[in-house]
């Protein structure tokens, strides 16, 4: 295909089905498959290396993880240059950097990492065995290691691994023109839409705006045009304090201090774009009720495996209610034997309330909206709205099934109303149930140190089938003897 048709199919208007994006990925996955299927291996290598040549090294990062992993270092190595390469080893996904660090020498792979950017440069290492990551260390430049060590030793998932401790900062009585000097001597250090301003003990004072930069003289000293930094946060801090402060205030970068206000580094905009979505994957796979990382592709048996442990719960949860409708069933009467064929509606309905409200409060949590002065507010509507749909759904049952049997459509035999007033009674207790499980466990996760978004995977699902159903068979049992 060449480049003329592929241009054309992207603006076609099939490709409104998919985005651009994905519509490239299937056509340079197609186009590789069809090079990797070539009898001779001069041919294909002729032909990587003009796909290479044609299609940049972000997607040929994404479409080389739909290829098998050894084929991937193949398409690395035809990259035309190291810029090339690095682009590719940063947009890699993790089975993709390690196939290719274990094609590559030592000597190639502290040539690619010391042409990173310090925090990007920890992301792709995170692959490799901790020796040989001693070994490359010593082989890198001694400053660029040093910052690179300084990143590494933050906890991950918070704000001083995110950080990057490449930026500009300047004493308080530096020029604009001094500022503008240093920035034009270091093109290698990404402008982070503004400079730092520091005082001599190095402690934040300030910030300067590139804008501010370019339209005044370049005699002015920061201090005249600084302005104040109104947030900043710790390096200790979770990936999800930076993401709402950055969300929040809409900050193009944020800054990371240590306990004396000293300033460790900056987390850009584009940092926080990548942890929104590594959160948002790790949320859908823990709703989900898989190990298993959503974005990246992986075989079949691995994905198996990543889901099967949780659904053993639900196994186990299912044999539970097995158990417990079999008990049902030694008591004798009609009524007791008719109410089983409700258990679908009773675990359906109050399931689906119960995952309706953990899913609201773990949205809310994610958000920051679930501060400790609106949690018992949070928490009390909730009850209410499920307590509230249990009990409209229940009287709706019970009439319903009452009805049924008027018109001759139920068949019966005992009382009508009985019936439905258990059913009607045990909907209700199941949703009671439900609603309160839903609200109360993604905090009971959140207070022993589990991401909360479990509350909506199918391990409280499986605990909520059960719970619901044994509260509609007691509140059955207790009707029955009552009304018999």
């Amino acid at each position: 295909m060449n480049r003329e048709n592929f241009n054309s199919d992207l603006s076609s208007p099939s490709s409104s089905l998919h985005s651009k994006t994905n519509l490239l990925d299937e056509i340079l996955k197609e186009k590789l498959d069809n090079a990797y299927q070539k009898d001779t291996s001069k041919v294909a290598l002729n032909d990587i290396v003009k796909i290479a040549g044609e299609h940049s090294p972000i997607d040929l990062a994404y479409a080389a993880s739909r290829l098998p992993p050894s084929l991937r270092p193949v398409l690395y190595e035809n990259l035309a240059d190291v810029g090339g390469k690095v682009s590719f080893m940063i947009n890699a996904d993790m089975g993709t950097r390690a196939a290719v660090f274990r094609h590559i020498s030592d000597q190639e792979a502290q040539a690619l990492i010391e042409q990173m950017p310090p925090d990007e440069a920890v992301f792709v290492m995170e692959v490799l065995p901790e020796k040989r990551f001693r070994r490359i260390m010593d082989m890198i430049e001694p400053q660029k290691a040093s910052r690179i060590r300084e990143i590494k030793k933050h906890e991950r998932n918070t704000a001083g691994r995110l950080m990057t401790n490449e930026f500009f900062a300047f004493s308080m009585d530096a020029t604009i023109g001094q500022a503008a000097a240093v920035i034009r001597d270091h093109p290698g250090i990404e402008l982070s839409r503004q400079v730092f301003v520091l005082n001599k003990k190095g402690e934040l004072q300030g910030c300067v705006p590139e804008r501010t930069l370019i339209v005044n003289p370049p005699h002015l000293p920061l201090r005249q045009v600084m302005k104040p930094v109104l947030h900043k946060i710790h390096a200790d801090a979770s990936r999800e304090e930076v993401v709402d402060f950055v969300e929040r205030y809409k900050l193009p970068a944020l800054p990371v201090v240590d306990s004396e206000d000293q300033l460790l580094g900056v987390v850009t905009y584009e940092d926080v774009m990548e942890a929104m979505e590594d959160i948002a994957d790790e949320t859908i796979a823990q709703m989900a009720g898989t190990g298993e990382k959503v974005r990246e592709y992986e075989p079949t048996w691995k994905r198996l495996f990543a889901r099967v442990p949780w659904l053993i719960v639900t196994l186990c949860a299912g044999l539970l209610n097995v158990g417990v409708m079999s008990s049902i069933q030694g008591y004798e009467g009609g009524i007791l034997t008719f109410v089983l064929f409700f258990v679908p509606l009773i675990t359906g309905l109050s399931g689906n309330i119960g995952i309706q409200c953990s899913t609201v409060l773990v949205r809310s949590m994610a958000t920051g909206g679930l501060s400790s002065g609106f949690k018992l507010e949070a928490i009390f509507k909730e009850i209410i709205i499920g307590v509230s749909a249990g009990m409209i759904f229940g009287i709706f049952a019970g009439l319903l099934v009452w009805g049924l049997d008027l018109i001759g459509l139920a068949g019966i035999e005992i009382a009508p109303a009985h019936v439905g007033l258990i059913v009607g009674i045990g909907l209700w207790g199941a949703c009671f149930a439900s609603t309160l499980l839903g609200v109360f466990s993604p905090l009971f996760f959140v207070r022993i140190g589990v991401d909360p978004a479990i509350a909506s995977g199918p391990i409280v699902t499986a605990i909520n089938d059960f719970l619901s159903m044994s509260i509609y068979f007691l509140i059955a049992l207790g009707l029955n003897a009552l009304l018999i």
